[in-house]
C-alpha cells in the first residue's frame, strides 16, 4: 500500500529543521499560502524565511502528530507542538496541543493553517502576563 499525501508530507515535515529548510520545497507548492495565528505568508520563499525566522528563535522544536485523516486533496493533523524559547517558561519546555487544516494540489500543500491557543504557547508563559491570563481564566470558570 502506498503512504498517502498526508503521510509524505508528515515524514518529510518531521525532518525539517534550522538547516535544511529548503525541504519545504519538497512538499509546499511554490503558491502556498500559510497560516498560523500570528502570521500569514504566501509563496514559498516567504515561507522559508518565516521558517528560518522561526527556527533562529527557538532552542529547540518536535511535533508529535496524535491523529491524521485525509479526504480527497485535503488533510488534518492534531499533534502536540514541543518547543523551548529562552525568554519563556524560563527556557524549559512548553507543550500544546494544536491542529493543521491542509490542502493539496497534486501531491504539494497548497494552504496550510494551523489552529492553536496564542495564551497556552507564548502569553502565559511570560512573567507578569502570564500570571495576569491565568487569574482572568480562573475568574472567568467562577
Amino acid at each position: 500500500m502506498n503512504p498517502n499525501k498526508i503521510d509524505n508530507f508528515v515524514a518529510a515535515y518531521q525532518n525539517i529543521n534550522k538547516d535544511n529548510l529548503a525541504l519545504l520545497k519538497d512538499i509546499y507548492h511554490q503558491d502556498v499560502v500559510f497560516i498560523d495565528p500570528l502570521h500569514k505568508v504566501e509563496k514559498i520563499t516567504e515561507l522559508e524565511q518565516y521558517f528560518s525566522h522561526l527556527y533562529s528563535n527557538v532552542q529547540s522544536i518536535t511535533f508529535k502528530i496524535d491523529e491524521s485523516l485525509e479526504i480527497a486533496d485535503k488533510g488534518f493533523l492534531y499533534w502536540t507542538m514541543v518547543y523551548s524559547h529562552p525568554s519563556l517558561n524560563g527556557g524549559a519546555d512548553i507543550n500544546v496541543m494544536g491542529h493543521s487544516r491542509l490542502e493539496f494540489k497534486g501531491n504539494l500543500v497548497i494552504f496550510h493553517q494551523d489552529y492553536v491557543d496564542t495564551n497556552a504557547m507564548i502569553f502565559e508563559h511570560i512573567p507578569v502576563v502570564g500570571k495576569l491570563i491565568k487569574y482572568l481564566k480562573k475568574r472567568a470558570s467562577e
